[in-house]
């Protein structure tokens, strides 16, 4: 009999340096710093798929709370399953700056990575508005 490891993934986002001193400067120019980022995913944009982001107060129940560099993360159960393993980043370009997800889970992405498609997931909502 051969034993196997279980190789699954902890459920985990990672968080660039850049990203979460971006995410330090919001809190602290909208006067909320115990506040947390909230990352999600839900139905919609040109691939299917769409990322979103909001400050909130606190953690909901049953939310993935991830600490790092002095900010909080909040995700929720169902958008953990598609962003499981995604590092966000924050790029600052001549062009304009923001938040950028990096996600294994992905298949495809708009041209602005603000959408994505995952394997066996919805079909394309529409024409991309990047």
């Amino acid at each position: 009999m051969i034993n196997s490891l279980d190789e699954t993934k902890v459920e985990t986002v990672f968080v660039t340096e850049a990203a979460a001193a971006t995410v330090r400067d919001l809190l602290q120019q909208k006067n909320v710093p115990d506040y947390g980022l909230r990352v999600f995913v839900s139905g919609g944009g040109c691939s299917g798929m769409q990322y979103g982001m909001a400050l909130e107060a606190e953690a909901r129940p049953y939310d993935h709370v991830i600490e790092q560099d002095g900010i909080q993360i909040f995700i929720d159960p169902t958008s953990m399953m598609y962003l499981n393993q995604a590092t966000i980043d924050y790029e600052d370009s001549l062009m304009g700056g923001g938040f950028k997800i990096d996600n294994p889970n992905a298949v495809s992405a708009c041209g602005c990575g603000s959408s994505f498609k995952t394997e066996g997931g919805p079909a394309a909502g529409g024409s991309c508005a990047c």
